[in-house]
């Protein structure tokens, strides 16, 4: 059963939930960044960026195996992870981009790859759009947002959460009820091998939802128009970039399925791809080190040129 649960302060969460590479920067109404400056400063930056609901601890296998040679800068979007409800309660995907280049105007970053998982992947191909002149890369992990007929993608799928959050009458609710459950139910349809849904992790996401105001946060975001999807004529520029592209997927993805990765192949005819059988919805987590040394292939292969 779902019962009533009161929130956690933003203080104990943060406690729990930061290590000593978090950093924060002050945004205004967008609020109170939470982010990771990790790995080799002089390096060759790599930006990396959450799906829905996530943060950025999903990537915490990647960093330990890639920042040895290269920085790896990791953030929580608003309304997620140590990042939380923001003050202009403005969730949309041209905010995310907009926290994203604050973060990055704030780093110094002139060149770089930017990478996303899931809804992630969107927010990094918007920034892509809107700042080339500043990436030397993309990476895509089972990413939100195109297909080759332009629908659009449903990250729905195997989530009820998700579905149900689609619903007024949930999100009325949503903001006290328990998350346990949908968020236990939610990662086991993110892994395809069941055995990485580890009691930590579930509390890990438990805490983060139940974080003062994250819920409220949540509500408002699926509440507000979903603007995440690409119709074919809005990356009409970004084919033209001709920009090094990864592609990453678990064949198993039961949230965005491996069917989708046909409308970025035909969007970028040069695309470089990583496809990983019996893995799901986060392959950095799932085939760390596989995935890892795929993706410092790209990355190696960016840098000779």
């Amino acid at each position: 059963m779902v019962f009533y649960e009161g929130d956690i302060p933003a203080d104990v969460v943060d406690a729990r939930y930061t290590s000593s590479d978090s950093q924060f920067l002050r945004l205004g109404d967008l609020g109170r960044l939470h982010y990771r400056d990790e790995g080799r400063r002089q390096a060759p930056p790599l930006l990396l960026i959450h799906g829905s609901n996530a943060s950025l601890h999903i990537f915490e296998p990647w960093v330990v195996r890639l920042k040895d040679k290269f920085r790896i800068i990791t953030i929580d979007l608003p309304g997620h992870g140590l990042t939380g409800e923001v003050p202009s309660g403005d969730y949309s995907s041209k905010t995310m981009v907009e926290v994203v280049n604050a973060l990055v105007n704030k780093l110094e970053l002139e060149h770089f790859v930017i990478g996303g998982s899931a809804m992630g992947g969107s927010v990094a191909l918007r920034y892509v759009l809107d700042h080339p002149e500043k990436i030397t890369g993309l990476v895509l992990i089972d990413a939100a947002g195109y297909t080759k007929n332009g629908g659009g993608t449903d990250t729905s799928q195997g989530i009820l959460a998700f579905s149900l959050l689609k619903h007024r009458w949930f999100r009325a609710i949503g903001e006290v009820m328990d998350p346990y459950y949908f968020v236990s139910q939610g990662l086991k349809g993110a892994f395809h091998d069941q055995a990485f849904v580890t009691e930590a992790m579930v509390m890990r996401y438990h805490d983060l939802t139940l974080r003062k105001g994250t819920r409220k946060a949540t509500m408002k975001r699926f509440s507000q128009t979903t603007d995440e999807n690409f119709q074919d004529g809005d990356l009409a520029n970004f084919a033209e970039l001709d920009l090094p592209t990864l592609l990453m997927w678990g064949k198993e993805d039961a949230i965005a399925p491996f069917t989708l990765t046909a409308g970025y192949e035909a969007l970028v005819p040069n695309i470089s791809t990583a496809y990983y059988a019996d893995v799901g919805h986060l392959p950095m987590e799932e085939v760390p080190k596989t995935s890892a040394a795929d993706l410092i292939d790209f990355m190696e292969a960016i840098d000779e040129n």
